[in-house]
């Protein structure tokens, strides 16, 4: 099905009949096929698809940032009559960061942590431009301002690190923007924000295209923000078009069976009632976090910083809490005492047990019991082994007594138990999908039988189908092995789906504790109804 923009002119960007294959061993595996898109002047076209569909291989085509190991075979970019794929590596540099920007989905790997916020941008003027020293800081604070970027002359000075990642991601449109740029490339913008950022972030975004009659190129796997922000959309699996059309239409009316299933895949369900005699596995009385904050000469410490301040909560065995709250509220923090990974105040008793009695020995045993599933699997799996030997790390700390057999044995089990097969095993994890990597690191924790699984934004980086897919997973462990989860999101309809009660946390302190349905039926403060709002917001 195609449908034209009604009152489109000519496209600023024509992407026509593009095919780009991957450089294997001894030949090339087609990655793209016959691919075809059209950007116009302010408007948001959008590609959507599963992981590896070609979604980011196709729109980073249009700039030349392919990794080296792919190729465009055939097929023509066509911009102001120039085809961008036959220009010159000194042409495409004029044009990346001029007239064609793109905003990453994770501002911290795309930022430069040795330098300032105004470094960076500044960089970004000085290719485009040529400004005075004084110019180039106005235009700077300027672009800071323009992004709702709080105190611009204090946070120009400020590192990457220092900023939250909202406010990082703001830095980035700026750098994007700095040179009024004709076309906007938005990889997955607002992944890791949480959902009063995301809406913050897009409502800027929609307001400076608008603004600047820019063509923005949307890649996603929400579909719920793609339906907001986009007037149309493409439809990508295994690097073809399925579908294509006005927003509305697609949406309202899917052609494709692919599409539909896509749209069915958003988070639904909710888990296993608890017993109500089920006993209290986890209790956190009174749990501080501090930073001290250092001042003058000698940098004494002068105060401190209270990222958590008296947080009080029970997990019970089957159960899961789910703790939610803008970035900085406290969340991590949390997640890190319980695990014993950082000094706290207060206390936490796991199974009748103070970690803090325990000595070296002690507590490594019992962190076989409360065991840690990261955000991003990539970054956690160690690129130089295999599946099998990733899950059976942890068996060679904690059961050394096991051979190597037997290790890998119980590891193959794990993976299996994760819905991967004996042959993955012996797979690197670059071989796998983001979802299959998740497993993976799932069926790490799984192998040492924890009670206690401490789960840190674990479907966020992943595409609405693999979430679903890993919800299920974790609803029917958790119903098969009586596992107890903290499940750290920001994502409201996966924590509704996955959770019996929640925790909602603001600048360090708890704000609600409530069963699940009780909040999303009637939450108790005006912070819990601003974070639905802004979740119901996002999803319209």
């Amino acid at each position: 099905m195609k449908i034209s923009f009604n009152e489109a002119p000519e496209p600023l960007i024509s992407v026509e009949n593009l095919c780009i294959s991957a450089k294997q061993l001894h030949d090339l595996r087609s990655v793209v096929k016959d691919v075809s898109i059209k950007l116009y002047k302010g408007k948001t076209v959008a590609l959507v698809g599963e992981s590896g569909s070609g979604k980011s291989v196709t729109a980073m085509s249009i700039p030349r940032l392919l990794s080296p190991a792919l190729r465009v075979t055939s097929g023509r970019c066509l911009y102001q009559g120039r085809d961008l794929l036959q220009e010159s590596e000194d042409e495409i540099r004029r044009l990346r960061g001029g007239k064609i920007s793109v905003v990453f989905q994770e501002p911290m790997t795309a930022l430069n942590p040795l330098q300032t916020v105004e470094k960076q941008i500044g960089e970004t003027l000085d290719i485009h431009q040529d400004l005075s020293d004084e110019e180039r800081k106005e235009k700077i604070l300027d672009l800071l301002a323009e992004v709702c970027i709080s105190e611009p002359e204090r946070r120009m000075k400020a590192y990457p690190h220092e900023l939250s990642g909202g406010q990082r991601q703001r830095v980035l449109i700026a750098a994007a923007l700095a040179n009024k740029a004709e076309i906007l490339i938005l990889d997955e913008p607002t992944t890791a924000l949480d959902v009063t950022v995301q809406a913050q972030i897009l409502a800027l975004l929609t307001e400076l295209k608008n603004k600047y009659q820019t063509a923005a190129l949307l890649i996603s796997h929400d579909l719920n923000m793609v339906r907001k922000h986009a007037d149309y959309v493409y439809v990508m699996k295994d690097g073809e078009i399925e579908e294509e059309g006005d927003v509305e239409d697609v949406f309202l009316r899917p052609q494709a069976e692919y599409t539909r299933y896509l749209l069915d895949a958003e988070p639904k369900g909710s888990p296993e009632p608890v017993p109500e005699d089920a006993p209290v596995l986890l209790s956190a009385n009174n749990i501080i976090v501090k930073y001290p904050i250092k001042t003058g000469l000698l940098r004494r410490v002068t105060s401190w910083f209270y990222a958590v301040n008296e947080v009080n909560f029970t997990v019970r065995q089957g159960e899961t809490v789910a703790i939610v709250g803008e970035s900085g509220a406290g969340k991590t923090g949390v997640s890190r005492a319980v695990l014993q990974l950082l000094p706290y105040e207060g206390e936490v008793i796991f199974a009748g047990i103070n970690p803090k009695d325990l000595n070296r020995q002690e507590l490594r045993r019992l962190r076989a019991d409360i065991q840690p599933v990261f955000q991003d699997p990539f970054a956690s799996l160690s690129p130089r082994m295999t599946a099998a030997e990733i899950v059976a790390e942890g068996l060679g700390v904690h059961q050394s007594h096991l051979s190597r057999a037997e290790r890998r044995a119980l590891a193959v089990e794990a993976l299996q138990e994760t819905g991967l097969t004996e042959e993955q095993a012996d797979r690197f994890p670059h071989e796998f999908s983001g979802g299959q990597r998740q497993r993976i690191a799932i069926a790490r924790a799984l192998v040492l039988k924890p009670r206690l699984l401490v789960l840190d934004e674990p479907t966020s980086a992943l595409d609405r189908t693999v979430q679903k897919q890993a919800l299920d997973l974790l609803r029917n462990l958790q119903t098969k092995y009586g596992l107890s989860y903290i499940f750290i999101s920001h994502d409201l309809a996966t924590v509704r789906a996955v959770s019996h009660k929640i925790m909602v946390l603001k600048d360090g302190k708890t704000v609600e504790y409530a069963d699940t349905e009780s909040f999303f039926q009637n939450p108790q403060t005006e912070y819990s109804r601003r974070l639905l709002r802004a979740s119901v917001e996002y999803a319209v």
